[in-house]
């Protein structure tokens, strides 16, 4: 009997335990984890490596010979006596380097497309932080509503015993009551939005539906940071941007070279057996050599040469539009962290204490007589305000640092 009550209570507790790790089932995520998740389950990603793929297998047929050419032929004469048969053999050789060429313009899109998936990996980490950094914030904003409306509902509860006893109006308990349950009623327009951001978070990180999200830490650190140097070349659109102005000057001796076309090259064989009167009939073997060269005197291809011409200033110009855009850009992030650091400080150190000093007194001269339950209720509300000014104010700062991170190389 004993025994059978030990392994019942072995039993329900296996069962909890397992329960418990069904409920936590899912993936926790932080900002420092975020990158490696992207890198190896995002589908979007996935699917960008296979730009480097093609480019791979065009740089493998570029600079290739074109295939040699067989001919054959036969004729006779209608008694079928007389005939002959002949078999060439032709391949075409550039006569400039236009197959190096070929070559040398694929590799360098290999690198181009290897640089444009390092690009494409991190916008999505930055999308994915960034939205992370949204969660974590409505989280706390949900956090806060709560505590607010149990300090609420614990005022109303004072308020109701001291109206039960005459010492209070009851008026003043219903009105905190309200307010409870106004700051309650805020939690799920806070929470459709964190599940909008979640939605959109999910994806970005190969998650499925059905898996929950669980956030390690669940809280923004305070505000650092540092000013780092634009480490363009740690950026992969402009390696990409370089790449492709790189390509298009190649490009440019490519078409150059194709105002040649190749020179043709063949072997003829041939055995001809014809009649010889009155000596009969007799065959007679035939070998030569055969050469085919165009003249370009009016195709030499200067509309494609102008183009890459024209093609490759226009890459160069958007790689020097390109540099000028990330500096800016950087500076802006570095310009914007420093405000929203310098608001969340002022916030921590001087307004919320004050706030929460001012809330704390009005209270409590509340309950002495001393006070109305109105400065309460606007003391709370200034509380509260600044609180959430803090949340946000702490959220925009990260989402700056993100960007700047992400703009300066350093993601």
């Amino acid at each position: 009997m004993k025994f059978s009550i030990k392994l019942l209570l072995l039993t329900l507790a296996l069962q909890s335990s397992l329960g418990a790790q069904s409920k936590l089932s899912g993936l926790i995520v932080g900002l420092d984890t975020i990158p490696q998740r992207v890198r190896a389950n995002n589908p979007s990603l996935a699917a960008a490596r296979w730009r480097i793929a093609e480019a791979e297998a065009r740089l493998q047929g570029a600079g290739l010979r074109d295939n040699p050419e067989l001919e054959v032929g036969f004729e006779h004469n209608s008694t079928l006596r007389e005939g002959r048969i002949e078999v060439g053999l032709s391949q075409r050789f550039p006569v400039t380097d236009r197959l190096s060429l070929e070559k040398k313009v694929s590799a360098t899109e290999v690198l181009q497309a290897r640089a444009e998936v390092e690009n494409v990996e991190r916008t999505l980490i930055v999308e994915a932080r960034a939205l992370l950094i949204e969660v974590i914030g409505l989280r706390k904003q949900q956090s806060l509503r709560a505590e607010q409306a149990q300090v609420a509902a614990s005022l109303a509860e004072f308020i109701t015993k001291a109206a039960s006893k005459g010492e209070l109006s009851p008026l003043d308990a219903g009105q905190a009551k309200l307010d409870s349950a106004k700051l309650k009623a805020e939690i799920p327009s806070l929470k459709a939005a964190e599940l909008a951001a979640t939605g959109k978070l999910k994806p970005l990180l190969g998650m499925r539906p059905a898996d929950t999200l669980h956030i390690a830490g669940n809280e923004l650190p305070s505000p650092r940071f540092a000013k780092n140097a634009v480490q363009l070349n740690a950026r992969p659109d402009y390696q990409a941007a370089q790449l492709a102005a790189q390509a298009s000057a190649q490009s440019i001796a490519l078409e150059e070279a194709k105002r040649y076309d190749d020179i043709e090259v063949g072997v003829v064989a041939g055995l001809e057996r014809s009649e010889d009167a009155p000596e009969g009939y007799e065959s007679e073997g035939v070998i030569g050599l055969r050469v085919k060269l165009a003249l370009p005197f009016w195709q030499k291809n200067e509309g494609a040469i102008q183009e890459a011409r024209a093609r490759t200033t226009r890459k160069q110009l958007e790689t020097a539009a390109l540099e000028e855009e990330i500096k800016h850009e950087a500076e802006a992030a570095y310009q914007e962290m420093l405000e929203w650091a310098s608001l969340v400080r002022s916030l921590d150190q001087d307004l919320l204490p004050q706030a929460a000093e001012q809330a704390s007194q009005s209270e409590k001269a509340y309950r002495e007589g001393l006070g109305d339950l109105r400065a309460i209720l606007r003391a709370r509300e200034q509380q509260l305000q600044l609180a959430d000014s803090q949340i946000e104010t702490l959220k925009q700062f990260h989402l700056a640092r993100v960007r700047y991170e992400a703009v300066t190389g350093q993601n």
